[in-house]
């Protein structure tokens, strides 16, 4: 059985997935990298640390299949990732019955299956980490027309808080990674925009929506995603013991400014800035 700890990380074909594939590649962590399509040429094989399995998080065979090949690859797990993740976006009228259930399925159930999966691992071990990637919006703020992908963090978050109480006894951690849009993470295009060309009332936000969110990808608004990638390698390594960090200029504004008023006064501040 190998000697160096092996962290498991899903989503890792692009973006924040990949970037922390690499990052602790370097650390001298075995990585198993998991994507729904490995056999795509990429860049991670350039890493003999780090080795490749095929992972859909809603196909519950494929969730088992790959932690199981995981385990036997590596021996061991000691921290898995849970970074898959899409958004859907558009006002809820709009959505499509299997857009809201897919957004629950990859958001929400992809992370409980993997989970459950790994949890006879980690208590067979004496205990392990879970490192759940979340968003400010599902923390801080719920944004206009974000409300299906705000829920499923929301959800991710309380998953999470319930998860504490009965995992600590078991020696198995959780963190909650809580970060912003990211530059060249990809997210503009993993978003599912809800539409329907007999409904135009919702229309004129949506142009707002937009436009904000191509203005801070434009802008350099969005964060270094260096800066989640370190915080998430601090959980992991036990150099942090946060159980929510919380990553980004803007998070961190929004999270002081919702601390700071009434709730009423703070969902008047956001809708404002959509105007």
């Amino acid at each position: 059985m190998t000697t160096a700890k092996t962290i498991f990380i899903t989503g890792t074909s692009t973006g924040l997935g990949k970037l922390t594939a690499i990052h602790f590649a370097k650390l001298g962590w075995n990585v198993a990298a998991t994507m729904r399509t490995p056999e795509k040429k990429t860049e991670l094989t350039a890493y003999d640390n780090i080795k490749l399995f095929k992972l859909d998080v809603t196909n519950l065979a494929e969730v088992n299949a790959a932690i199981d090949d995981a385990i036997a690859a590596f021996g061991k797990i000691d921290v898995v990732v849970n970074n898959a993740g899409m958004g859907v976006y558009g006002a809820l009228e709009l959505a499509q019955e299997e857009t809201i259930d897919w957004q629950f399925a990859v958001n929400v159930r992809g992370p409980i299956n993997v989970i459950r999966k790994f949890l006879p691992h980690f208590r067979a071990m004496g205990g392990g980490m879970f490192i759940n990637i979340s968003s400010f919006m599902g923390f801080t703020t719920a944004v206009p027309l974000g409300s299906m992908y705000n829920m499923s963090k929301f959800a991710l978050e309380g998953l999470t808080e319930g998860l504490y109480y009965e995992l600590k006894p078991l020696n198995i951690e959780l963190r909650l990674i809580e970060q912003g849009g990211s530059k060249g993470n990809n997210f503009q295009n993993n978003i599912r925009w809800s539409k329907d060309d007999n409904i135009t009332a919702y229309d004129g936000l949506m142009d707002r929506v937009t436009a904000m969110m191509a203005g801070s990808a434009e802008s350099g608004a969005l964060d270094d995603p260096q800066i989640i990638v370190d915080a998430i390698a601090a959980q992991a390594t036990g150099a942090s013991y946060q159980f929510r960090t919380v990553v980004g200029e803007a998070g961190k504004s929004l999270l002081a400014l919702r601390k700071s008023v009434p709730i009423e006064d703070y969902l008047e501040t956001i809708a404002k800035g959509f105007e």
